[in-house]
């Protein structure tokens, strides 16, 4: 068994994170199927990939139920491999959420029928990040699937992911519910504030917004502050979940100096959280061979015998154009090269190190994403530590 198929066989839960653009979902869509192709019932998780991709994916619209992909014979699918794809629903997400840490049901139709919570249901649903989080936590626990693999949303924050579990937990912290909460008693009357900066706070609001909106958001606080322990024991199993044995990072870059600098500083943010990295995927990129070859010796005779009614010169400027684009390529290619070393020093021991190349066209098949997998099997010897 290689090393890429004993990573896919041996983990549970892969996470692809890095920089926008850098094809983490392609990496991540490759992945699964290399996996499903091992026997194995995988999951990819996806954010919002290429229309294309999804449909090819059978993501054809949104919505929080996994599609099973339709695998062709040719790929020689072991026996019990199976791939599913999910597109997150960050709506349904924060409503599904609500009602596994709710005490009871009627409390969770208290928070969802509120209209501070209708309000303000749509920003927190915004933060995918932390929607991606809460999801993976469900998919990955409910026992469906061998291995869960995670196509991380662009962040304009490499920090957002990483900070996402707890922050709902965070936010009904109990001395940030009691701020609210202090202006009524405990029967909850109107207009019996305590005194202090939030009964004034809520003075100004109450004259502003008047009764029913003050008494709108002290139900929807009171009801939330019962949700805190739910919020927080999922945050921590979230966090354990993160740095399980069987879980692994792995960092998608491409060969430019922006992308570069998000998976260093992804790369020793997950060593000082302890949280596993298997390494990195280096995509997109323009390797050549070491030959440089010659435009006139490989092809001179060909444009000559090719050349039919053409210009005398025209072969020649043929040839001469081929090769200056030989030179740039490689040139190119060394900048690339001199970029993705400063990666492979950020690395750490026994972390692997994957170079994809830039495919021609749009991965956005399942015969281009079995291409794509391929190149993720064959790997460069770890750094030693």
């Amino acid at each position: 068994m290689t090393v890429g198929a004993k990573l896919l066989h041996d983990h549970k839960l892969l996470i692809c994170v890095g920089s926008g653009g850098v094809g983490k979902t392609s990496v991540a869509a490759a992945l699964g199927l290399q996996a499903a192709m091992q026997g194995r019932r995988v999951l990819v998780l996806t954010i919002d990939p290429a229309r294309r991709l999804a449909n090819s994916l059978g993501l054809s619209r949104f919505g929080n139920q996994a599609v099973r992909v339709d695998l062709p014979d040719e790929f020689a699918v072991a026996e019990g491999g199976q791939l599913w794809a999910m597109m997150l629903d960050p709506a349904h997400t924060i409503r599904d959420l609500i009602h596994r840490v709710s005490p009871d049901q009627a409390t969770a139709d208290r928070i969802l029928n509120n209209r501070i919570f209708l309000a303000i249901a749509d920003s927190i649903a915004g933060s995918q990040d932390y929607m991606a989080t809460e999801k993976l936590y469900d998919v990955v626990t409910c026992g469906d699937y061998d291995l869960v693999v995670l196509d991380t949303p662009p962040v304009k924050n490499a920090m957002d992911f990483l900070d996402a579990p707890g922050r709902l937990a965070r936010l009904t912290d109990q001395q940030i519910m009691k701020w609210f909460l202090a202006p009524y008693d405990k029967e909850r009357i109107f207009g019996r504030f305590l005194l202090g900066t939030s009964g004034l706070l809520f003075k100004l609001l109450g004259s502003i917004f008047g009764r029913s909106f003050l008494d709108e958001l002290s139900e929807f606080f009171q009801a939330f502050r019962s949700l805190y322990d739910g919020f927080r024991a999922r945050s921590i199993a979230v966090i354990a979940m993160f740095r399980d044995s069987k879980t692994a990072f792995l960092v998608v870059c491409a060969p430019t100096s922006a992308s570069i600098d998000t998976a260093r500083f992804f790369l020793g943010e997950l060593r000082g959280r302890g949280m596993p990295c298997a390494g990195v995927v280096a995509n997109q990129t323009h390797p050549v061979g070491e030959i440089v070859p010659d435009a006139e010796s490989v092809l001179g005779g060909l444009c000559r015998d090719l050349d039919g009614d053409l210009s005398s010169h025209t072969t020649q400027t043929l040839l001469a154009r081929l090769g200056a684009a030989d030179r740039r390529l490689r040139e190119l290619s060394a900048l690339e090269t001199r970029r993705l070393v400063q990666v492979r020093r950020a690395m750490g021991g026994g972390h692997r190190f994957w170079l994809v190349p830039r495919l021609p066209g749009q991965v956005h098949d399942l015969s281009a994403l079995h291409r794509l997998g391929r190149y993720l099997a064959p790997l460069v010897p770890p750094l030693e530590g």
